[in-house]
């Protein structure tokens, strides 16, 4: 299976540049005025430019305010506080302190076009600190 991440923005150059900056990414293919890839994750990340108020799964329409989706991304890292400290500078919002887990630590984060994000750094074992 090969996974794709897709990503609707209200505002393409602005999201691009975002997540340059935030996570490191770097442009890859342009898909016309209405989307854009980025390269540097373990998937390609795809952003599609999709007008707010435009039509989206079922009767729904976008809304780009900060919102809840049970699908989220989690960025993991080597080192939480630089790390966090670039996505910061970049532009997302911190909206969590940081967490400590016997996995790792977590810090949640929002941009600005109301997605969630997290910020993971794994420690010892990773997840396999809790894996039965």
């Amino acid at each position: 299976m090969h996974v794709l991440i897709n990503i609707d923005v209200p505002d393409l150059p602005a999201a691009e540049a975002l997540y340059i900056r935030a996570f490191g990414l770097s442009t890859g293919r342009r898909f016309g005025e209405d989307g854009v890839e980025l390269l540097g994750a373990q998937a390609p990340i795809y952003l599609l430019h999709n007008a707010a108020g435009s039509p989206a799964a079922t009767a729904a329409q976008r809304d780009y305010t900060r919102h809840w989706t049970p699908v989220h991304l989690d960025v993991v890292v080597e080192s939480l506080e630089p790390a966090l400290d670039r996505a910061v500078q970049a532009g997302l919002v911190q909206e969590s302190p940081i967490r400590e887990t016997n996995w790792g630590r977590i810090v949640r984060l929002a941009d600005s076009f109301g997605h969630g994000w997290c910020l993971l750094q794994f420690v010892n074992r990773g997840y396999d600190e809790i894996a039965i």
